[in-house]
């Protein structure tokens, strides 16, 4: 575990009072699991086999991960210890499921759930209302599908936009609030942190039709598309180099292969 360790901003009740320290919060432990995994995957690619890689995974195997509590939720310290403020605007426990990817839908569904239900508990005591927790709070519901409250949260979130150029404007000037916006927009409408392409998977009622163009996903890929009443009814994938993906398209997953620079029509 890390320490000395806190899960910023937030402190937990103690005999004594209060207090923000402690060993191995999940915060912590959540960044080195991706600071791990991603170095040996980077390793893996480069074909590196060296000191460092054995005793990175060496670490990753004894790395202490966070727990689920007795209510469900994740827990934010090692142990199941009670936050002092229960609508604290820092969600800094759930980075595993954004912007990380050690939680996913497919591989971790119980933590995805805990995940859910910890967000659901600080939304319910006043949390992540405006400003940049609610930018943070819809990349959390299009990670985890939710399309319908990620909207929810674009329309509470833009109502604090009052500066004419649509700056996030809680107390100051929050350009995480501001990018955070913008991200939680093309999360809802493309994700590509779990090994696979996937195309619209959290749009909301209330986009039933669009389009866009110009869209980013991991491997290079750079996709165009339209869809009416949530099916997707052209779309076009460009690469920048070799490549071969999984993408979800209408709710089926097929394999494709693209050269540097070809595009190609997927519908």
């Amino acid at each position: 575990v890390s320490g000395p360790s806190t899960s910023p901003e937030n402190e937990f009740a103690c005999k004594d009072g209060k207090a923000s320290r402690s060993m191995g919060c999940s915060m912590d432990q959540q960044i080195i699991w991706e600071t791990f995994t991603n170095y040996l995957e980077a390793a893996c690619l480069a074909g590196e086999a060296d000191d460092l890689v054995a005793e990175v995974e060496s670490a990753l195997a004894n790395l202490a991960q966070p727990g689920i509590g007795v209510d469900g939720r994740l827990l934010e310290w090692q142990e199941g210890l009670e936050e002092r403020e229960l609508g604290h605007r820092h969600m800094s426990h759930l980075i595993g499921l954004y912007p990380g990817h050690q939680y996913t839908q497919e591989k971790t569904p119980e933590f995805v759930l805990a995940v859910k239900k910890s967000l659901d508990f600080r939304r319910a005591h006043g949390g992540a209302q405006n400003g940049w927790p609610c930018a943070w709070l819809i990349n959390f519901r299009a990670r985890l599908r939710q399309g319908d409250k990620a909207h929810e949260g674009l329309v509470a979130l833009i109502s604090n936009f009052k500066d004419a150029n649509l700056f996030c404007a809680h107390s100051t000037c929050q350009l995480d609030g501001t990018f955070g916006y913008t991200a939680g927009v093309a999360e809802m409408l493309l994700q590509s942190h779990a090994g696979v392409v996937d195309v619209l998977p959290a749009l909301p009622k209330a986009w039933a039709t669009g389009s866009v163009r110009g869209l980013r996903a991991r491997g290079g890929l750079e996709l165009a598309f339209s869809w009416q009443d949530g099916t997707v009814t052209d779309l076009t994938v460009s690469a920048d180099h070799d490549c071969g993906f999984t993408m979800r398209v209408n709710g089926t997953a097929d394999e494709y292969t693209l050269q540097s620079g070809q595009t190609r029509v997927i519908i």
